[in-house]
């Protein structure tokens, strides 16, 4: 039995000889923000230095540190793979605990959602494809409150992020 498998894509390194072009980020560099003490973004890898191909962020959230509701964006896949603690995830039907390894993929338009409501830190890795401004997004949760219900519902839809009531 043969084992049919899907074609490559395209080639985009067209080239003669390669290059040298990988970067390092180490994982003891300190987070790139803070939101309010509560979670610390990591930017590994954003949508500048992939090209808009992905962008990958560790998020480590405290002790009871919350997290977005039921949610959804058109424009992009999301994945989640829990590095450390417990972290309460949202497939769109139902809560449930996401431990060490466990990992989640939610398509363009599936409704998802995360959050710490454990007694103890918990950090994951979100990947968004294709690569989004997401840094702007999580810096702009600061503002938040300064905003009237129009202006931060137009602040959600402009950055992709679609609240299921």
């Amino acid at each position: 039995m043969s084992l049919v498998v899907p074609p490559y894509p395209p080639q985009r390194y067209t080239k003669d000889t390669p290059e040298i072009s990988a970067w390092l980020r180490r994982g003891s560099q300190p987070a790139d923000y803070d939101s309010f003490g509560l979670v610390q973004y990591h930017y590994l890898a954003n949508q500048k230095q992939t090209n808009g191909d992905y962008g990958l962020y560790r998020v480590d959230i405290a002790p009871n540190g919350g997290g977005p509701g039921p949610h959804f964006h058109r424009a992009m896949s999301e994945a989640f793979f829990v590095l450390s603690g417990t972290v309460r995830l949202y497939d769109g039907s139902q809560w449930v605990d996401g431990t060490q390894n466990d990992f989640l993929y939610v398509p363009p338009g599936g409704i998802h959602g995360f959050r710490n409501e454990a007694d103890a830190e918990a950090s994951i890795l979100m990947l968004f494809a294709p690569g989004a401004p997401r840094e702007h997004y999580f810096e702009g949760f600061a503002q938040l409150g300064d905003l009237t219900d129009e202006e931060r519902r137009e602040w959600f839809i402009k950055n992709d992020n679609f609240i299921v009531e």
